[in-house]
């Protein structure tokens, strides 16, 4: 996700230092005092105190005096954002019409620096509930490099960026399957951009693969990207590319004049 670029003058450096004290909260660490909090966002541990305390007084975070973590006020952004995005709103329809017709889970996915943030998601309308772990929920956050979302966005940044993202990123290994070497990944992607699709089998977690293509918009600018994801129980990689890969990009296509 690009940011906007402004004059230095412009930027507010205490904003700034808030937000990123904000975002140092994650799955892996749920729960931070003030030193682990200077740890994570590179201020000084008085700093940090003061901007935990400043985020607790307006309500987005909790403390039991020593520790904060995130109050339920922070979820005011994503909803708002869910609520009057474009590009939700223009895809909701498309992603419940195919779970409906396959009964399997549809997602779209937007790249945000080395993870993937899902903005829409269909009903599962019968699919068995153990796919529901890999997408997990509308906001949730995915690293790029293991997933198919991931590989297709990432194989839509010019050449430059990739490798400026690639140098840049902490290529963790989650299943036996996880790429975890830049030059195999950068291989990966590579494949990925000619083909204009991905499957992923097993990468992100055992037992789930999934398989993606780019939306586009009508200027050819990849904005998002459409995955469904299955089980090996309920169908094979190589099946569920084959039976749902048409389907996939034919929604790019019915979905391209409103992106």
């Amino acid at each position: 996700m690009t940011t906007f670029p402004i004059a230095k003058a412009d930027l507010i450096e205490g904003m700034a230092k808030g937000m990123a004290v904000l975002e140092s909260f994650d799955t892996e660490r749920q729960r931070l005092n003030a030193t682990l909090a200077a740890q994570r966002t590179g201020l000084t541990r008085a700093a940090a105190r003061r901007h935990l305390l400043t985020l607790a007084h307006l309500g987005y975070l909790e403390s039991d005096g020593s520790y904060f973590w995130l109050a339920p006020k922070v979820l005011r952004f994503s909803g708002s954002y869910l609520a009057s995005a474009r590009l939700p709103r223009v895809l909701q329809p498309t992603l419940n019409r195919l779970a409906a017709q396959t009964q399997q889970s549809f997602s779209a996915v937007v790249l945000d620096g080395d993870e993937v943030v899902i903005v829409a998601r269909s009903g599962v309308y019968g699919a068995p509930s153990r796919t529901m772990a890999y997408g997990l929920h509308l906001g949730a956050r995915l690293p790029a490099h293991p997933t198919s979302t991931g590989r297709v966005l990432l194989a839509a940044l010019p050449t430059a960026e990739f490798t400026q993202w690639l140098q840049g990123c902490m290529l963790q290994r989650l299943t036996p399957h996880t790429v975890t070497q830049r030059s195999a990944l950068r291989k990966v992607v590579a494949q990925v951009r000619r083909d204009d699709f991905c499957l992923a089998v097993e990468e992100h977690e055992l037992g789930v693969h999934a398989l993606a293509v780019p939306l586009r918009n009508l200027q050819g600018h990849t904005v998002a990207a459409l995955n469904v994801v299955a089980s090996p129980q309920q169908v094979q990689a190589q099946t569920l590319q084959r039976d749902m890969l048409p389907l996939l990009q034919e929604a790019a296509r019915e979905v391209r004049g409103l992106l």
